[in-house]
């Protein structure tokens, strides 16, 4: 069964649906110090993480999700030397997506407080909690996801979507090149800095 859930920054100017699967997508929690630098850094922290520093995400194929507006404010960082490219509104800076450096390795993951609030049930319970270890307070009760689990399921998908050539349809690479579509900024090291200070 299918759902379409509409997304949007905070100001409204990036909107976008997201097509929701049963089965086909993992909704998770993550903790890890990336993903809590990154909602500091655009100013979104107290919005954003949950009482133990987690950020709810939902993982799926590059081709289930489209952008209907505000193509031309989307950004895109690098926090570190690792692949991950972390996508926002430049309009508000809302945090928006996850997605690996270019669409060679295609995935999707959108932070769930874009989506549609009367809505968001269509993710269904986490399936577990990532990186707990950087968790903010006692996190030993929250139920763990290992990253070789979500990795295993990761790459099913990735797969289909390499095989079937969905990775060309995603809206934030390019088809040809499957490079971003906006120049991705790397942190100077007075922004590094900034962060290490919060």
């Amino acid at each position: 069964m299918a759902s379409d859930l509409s997304f949007a920054c905070d100001c409204g100017t990036v909107t976008g649906t997201l097509q929701v699967i049963s089965g086909g997508g993992d909704h998770v929690v993550c903790h890890c110090t990336d993903c809590q630098k990154l909602t500091h850094h655009l100013g979104h922290a107290e919005r954003l993480l949950d009482a133990h520093g987690g950020t709810a995400l939902y993982q799926t194929r590059c081709a289930h999700m489209r952008i209907d507006t505000g193509r031309d404010q989307l950004a895109c960082l690098h926090l570190t030397d690792a692949p991950t490219l972390r996508w926002y509104a430049a309009c508000c800076r809302t945090p928006l997506f996850n997605t690996f450096k270019n669409g060679k390795l295609p995935f999707i993951t959108i932070l769930i407080a874009a989506c549609d609030p009367a809505r968001r049930t269509v993710f269904g319970p986490p399936r577990g909690h990532l990186f707990t270890q950087d968790a903010t307070g006692d996190a030993s009760h929250l139920p763990k996801m290992g990253t070789p689990t979500l990795m295993r399921r990761f790459f099913v998908r990735a797969i289909k979507d390499i095989v079937s050539g969905d990775r060309r349809r995603s809206p934030l690479f390019d088809a040809k090149t499957l490079e971003p579509i906006a120049q991705p900024h790397r942190l100077t090291d007075e922004e590094k800095l900034a962060l290490s200070r919060r």
